[in-house]
This record gives structure tokens, C-alpha cells and sequence, in this order.
């Protein structure tokens, strides 16, 4: 397990920007290395703007393809993939470390369903996480698209899927809990933005959730309706304010946090995999 955790924990603490992708078409796990030569070689061109380069070059950009076989849901799931770039400095010593400008990963938690009807040339990784700049996203991605013949889609997170999040995190058990449960609305029809922060005690949230749920490991619709149903109430007897008038638009917890333009923190390695399936879920809906 502690091992599984190193392998994983790039994750933690960092802000990732979801996508879903369809299946990739010949892609296989053999070719990372020249996955990688030609990756670089393609940022070379991108950023001198066509000119051609040689593939296996020094460059800046440094590539690197790598496979995580331990983040997975099951045996059936495909190992994911991460793509991680960095910049080598010109003025340091070749024994010294590359920065990390870039990292992206592919994956599919327990996503058995996606790939029992897909072909055997095709590779179902629907779940894209990124890290870094948007420029770098849109050279990685057209290149995948263009070798893979795949299609890459922002992955919105709704309301309701937020309400979920809010529930299925709130009934989590962590060892330490040092923020408070968190839920930010946005109020619709006004002429200027205006979101409204709804904090609480992550003990008093955990512990309404324990009231209303009525089977433990199981969660129905109707009980994260009457959960959130429970903290409009709470907040409309302080403040006189309707909630469920406003959009939900971010949850924070201390098991992760999410935001309705589909950006994640996962904050706790020991629900990383739970986290992952609800994710992958969402973006296998999202190309189907």
C-alpha cells in the first residue's frame, strides 16, 4: 500500500484540470519511449512555429511517456498513462534536475464497461487530468489527437454531480480534519458576480450526513437530496436566504475539492481511488 501511495502521490495537493477522451486507436504500451521522441519533437516545431526538427534531438522540452500499472480500479482496467514534461536550463549542470513545467495523465478506474464493446486497436483511458499550462494542453493534446485519431472534451462537473461529491466526501472518515466543509453558490441574474461561502464543521456535516444516510457504503439520490435539502434549511433560518435558488458551483472537503469547470485537488490518498471512479464515470458519460 505505502508503495501504491509513492507511485501516486504526484496527484496530491495540486490542481487538475479534467478532460474526457475517447479511445485511443493503436496505441500501445510497448512504444512509450518513441511516444515520448516524437512528442518532443512535435513541441519543438509547435514552439518554432513549423520548422522542422529532428526526432531524438537535444531540446529544451524534455518528454517522458511512463506507465502506472497501480492506478487502476481493476485487473481489467488499462495501466494509466503519464505524460510529464520539463525544462531544461541551459545555464545548469547536466547532473542536475529537469523542472517540471507540465504533467499529464491518462487513466480509467473502474471503467470495465467502457471497453467490453470496444475493439481490440483501441485503448479506453476516458479520464484526462492535467497540470500546467493551457498552451502546453493544446500542443500535447493535438498530437494525440492527430497520432491516436482521439477526440479530447473539457469535463464540466453539474450541480447535482457536485451535490454527490458534497454528500459521498462529508460521510468519509480521515485521520486529521483541519478545514471545514466547504460549498460555494453562484447567484444567477445579476448584473455582477456574486457567490455566496457556506462553511461547516466537518464533524457537524459528517454527522448530519450519518443521520440521513440509511445504508452504510450506500447512497441513493434521494439521500444526498434531503443532506443538501438539510443545509439549505440550516442556512435559510440564519440568513433568510434560498440556496436552492443558486447554482452550486465548488465543494471543498478534506477528501478533496471540486469545481463546476471540471477543476480537482485530491487532498487524501486514501480515497484517490474512489475520487478516480466517480471522475472516470463522469467523463465516459460525457463521450458516450
Amino acid at each position: 500500500e505505502s508503495t501504491d501511495c509513492q507511485r501516486t502521490a504526484f496527484l496530491l495537493c495540486k490542481q487538475w484540470t479534467l478532460y474526457s477522451v475517447t479511445p485511443l486507436y493503436r496505441f500501445h504500451n510497448t512504444y512509450l519511449r518513441d511516444y515520448a521522441r516524437l512528442l518532443s519533437a512535435f513541441i519543438a516545431a509547435e514552439k518554432q512555429k513549423g520548422l522542422a526538427v529532428e526526432v531524438g534531438a537535444e531540446l529544451d522540452i524534455k518528454v517522458t511517456v511512463s506507465s502506472i500499472p497501480d492506478l487502476k480500479g481493476s485487473d481489467r482496467d488499462q495501466a494509466a498513462i503519464l505524460v510529464q514534461l520539463s525544462l531544461r536550463s541551459s545555464y545548469s549542470s547536466k547532473n542536475s534536475e529537469d523542472k517540471l513545467v507540465w504533467s499529464g495523465c491518462f487513466c480509467c478506474v473502474f471503467g470495465d464497461h467502457l471497453c467490453e464493446n470496444v475493439p481490440a486497436d483501441f485503448t479506453c483511458l476516458p479520464l484526462f487530468l492535467v497540470n500546467g499550462a493551457e498552451s502546453y494542453t493544446s500542443i500535447v493534446g493535438t498530437w494525440f489527437q492527430k497520432t491516436f485519431d482521439c477526440c479530447f472534451h473539457r469535463l464540466a462537473i453539474s450541480p447535482l454531480n457536485l451535490s454527490w461529491m458534497a454528500a459521498m466526501w462529508t460521510g468519509c472518515t480521515v485521520d486529521k480534519t483541519t478545514s471545514a466543509t466547504e460549498l460555494i453558490f453562484s447567484v444567477p441574474c445579476l448584473p455582477y458576480p456574486l457567490d455566496i461561502s457556506y462553511a461547516i464543521h466537518s464533524e457537524d456535516a459528517k454527522a448530519l450526513w450519518d443521520t440521513v444516510q440509511k445504508t452504510p457504503g450506500e447512497i441513493t439520490q434521494e439521500e444526498v437530496d434531503v443532506f443538501m435539502d438539510c443545509l439549505y434549511s440550516h442556512f435559510h433560518r440564519h440568513f433568510k436566504i434560498h440556496l436552492s435558488a443558486t447554482k452550486l458551483v465548488k465543494v471543498s472537503t478534506a477528501v478533496a475539492s471540486a469545481h463546476c469547470d471540471g477543476i480537482i485537488k485530491f487532498l487524501q490518498s486514501k480515497y484517490l481511488t474512489g475520487v478516480l471512479m466517480l471522475l472516470t464515470e463522469l467523463a465516459i458519460s460525457r463521450i458516450q
